[in-house]
Order: C-alpha cells, then structure tokens, then sequence
C-alpha cells in the first residue's frame, strides 16, 4: 500500500501555465493557424502531460496485461478459459495483432502475466506478476481482495516506473483474458451509474441468448458487491480483474513519472477509469486511443467527455488500437519539434 500511496501524492495535474508557450509556436509553425487539426490538439496534450514547451519522443513501450476471471464459469464468453494462456504463448511467439502494430509503431511489447491459469515456468519474454490463478467470481462476491488489487496496482506502477528509468516517453495499455468484458461492463456500470442494458456487449462473439445472459451475470454480480462500491478501491476489487488492476496501476504510475499513457479500447478504458476515480488528475495524463466497436464504449466515451484518437470499428484489444494511435502521436511530437517556423525561414505569414 506505502508504493500506491506514494504514487497517488505523486500526481499532479498538468501545468497549464505552459499552454500560451506551446500554442504560440504550434502558431508560428510553416502553415495556416490550425489547419493540422487534431495533431495541433494532440501535440499541445503531449507537451503539457511531460510538462515542457520543447518535447522530447523517446521510446515507446505497450505493456500487454494478462489475467483469467472466475466469472468465465458463468458461461459469459464465446472461448473458453484455454484461450488465455494460448493467445499469451502466441504474443511472446510474435504472432499477435499486438506484436504486428507494436513492431510497425516501432514499439516495445512487454507481456505481463497478471493472473493467468496457467504455469508458464520460465517462459522467454514473460513478466511475470502473477497475483493469483484468476480472480474469483465477481457474480458470487468480490472478485479480488483488497489485498490482491493494491499487489495488481502496484505492480502496474513498478512497470511504469521501470519505464520512465528506461526512457520510455510514451506508454500504451492491453490487456488478454477470457471473459474480461463482463468485469469491464460491470465496472463501467458501477463507477458511471450507466444501466447494463444498454453497456453490455458481445465480447468474443457469443449470441442473443448468451448477451442476455451475460447481462443478467453483470446484474447480479453489481446486487452482490453493493455494499462494496461506494470506494474506487474496493469497487475495483469486487468488479475487476488482475490485468484491469494493472492497467489502471500503468495509468496512475505513468501519470506521477508525467510518461503519458495511450489507454487501448475497452477493457483498458475500465483499467483508465478506475484510475481516474483513484486519482482524477491521471486525466491530464491519458491519451484514449480509438473507439471500440464494443457495444458500450461510446457511451462510456461520453460520459467521460472523451475524443478517441481513431474509429477503425475495432475490437480485438491486446493493445491494437493503442499502438496504432502512438504512430499518431509521434506524428505529432515530430511536426512540433522538427517543422521550421516562419521567423527561423523567413515565410510570410500574409499573401
């Protein structure tokens, strides 16, 4: 608990007194006055997150968070449980969408076994912060115990703090697990007050039959954690899973070393959300990478008044969208810092 708490009185918001700086040479930039849009937006979000008028882009790191849920019993997902220590065998193998993107965003990948049910021995690659052997069933009581989500947090932190020693400038968030949209639904429902009727999505694929089921899963397990969620702690203890934990540890750890962090789709935007309500100044930290084309996310974006970077209908996780969206806001950084200005080339700014 000494390293979450440390970390929460770390964070503070952005300073903002940076901002007239960083937009008069956005303005001075070889171009008309906004006319590059939303990368004007993102570089301004960039400087002000690292607390400097003069950037600097150094490497970039997605860590992929891996855990198992024991509301996967409940039958809530299309694969089953297996597919989770497969689809992390296949990550540190490189076949992965995530080892695709990460490698053309010129990204390192770090794969982090948060609570997968399985032994990887001494697997080449692996990060091995395995808290337990999935979490327990969120739809019979809490899913973690506060014990276990301040280890997942703190683990998350370690990594980012690693990160920052490493000089990674910019982090990015995935995440692995079978069933983790249930918790992520449920999380989202419990800290927003959004109904699950209308969050609840189909995750791997499953049918009307088992949607409706699904919800009815996430319904009862937010009856049986009532009297847990009045505390963004405990709520995330009841509702969440080890890799959510994680990611929303990478979140607060990055926002306190000022490493901004690209949050994924949805199951990473459960991790920035319980962040956020640990935490709220991590907003100034947080780049939301694409819009999920999981059922629920837009609403989520919106009651977090939340521009995604991207809208590429995609729902896979892993990190995909996150180390898509990087690209971009290198892009950005890069015409901050190398575009010439028109007092150092002597363009007119008038026809």
């Amino acid at each position: 608990m000494r390293v979450l708490e440390q970390t929460l009185k770390a964070i503070q918001p952005a300073d903002l007194s940076l901002k007239p700086a960083i937009q008069a040479h956005l303005d001075d930039l070889t171009k008309p006055r906004g006319s590059l849009g939303r990368l004007e937006e993102i570089a301004m979000r960039y400087c002000l997150a690292t607390g400097t008028d003069r950037p600097r882009l150094g490497k970039s790191r997605v860590c992929c968070f891996a855990g198992d849920h024991g509301v996967a019993s409940e039958g809530v997902s299309a694969f089953p449980r297996e597919v989770t220590p497969q689809m992390v065998l296949n990550m540190l193998a490189g076949g992965a969408a995530i080892n695709v993107f990460a490698r053309h965003a010129g990204a390192e990948l770090r794969v982090v076994d948060m609570g997968v049910d399985y032994d990887f021995g001494s697997a080449a690659g692996l990060v091995n912060r395995k808290v337990a052997r999935g979490t327990a069933n969120l739809a019979a009581g809490p899913a973690m115990t506060l014990g276990q989500v301040v280890q997942a947090l703190e683990a998350g932190i370690g990594l980012a703090e690693e990160a920052a020693r490493d000089g990674v400038s910019l982090l990015g968030t995935g995440e692995m697990g079978i069933a983790n949209t249930t918790p992520a639904t449920a999380l989202f429902a419990a800290y927003l007050g959004l109904p699950p009727a209308d969050i609840t999505g189909r995750g791997t694929g499953v049918d009307d039959q088992g949607l409706q089921h699904k919800m009815a899963v996430i319904v009862r397990g937010l009856e049986v954690n009532r009297g847990a969620l009045g505390d963004p702690l405990s709520t995330l203890a009841a509702l969440g899973g080890f890799e959510i934990a994680g990611i929303a540890g990478l979140v607060l750890g990055g926002a306190a070393r000022r490493v901004p962090v690209v949050v994924d789709g949805f199951i990473s935007t459960a991790g920035a959300l319980a962040a956020l309500r640990i935490q709220p100044a991590v907003s100034d930290y947080i780049f939301f990478s694409h819009l999920s084309e999981e059922r629920g996310h837009r609403f989520v974006m919106q009651a977090l008044a939340a521009r995604p970077i991207l809208d590429f209908n995609m729902r896979l996780g892993e990190g995909t969208g996150a180390a898509l969206a990087m690209t971009l806001i290198a892009a950005a950084v890069k015409m901050y810092n190398e575009m010439a200005t028109f007092s150092s080339a002597h363009v007119s700014r008038e026809g």
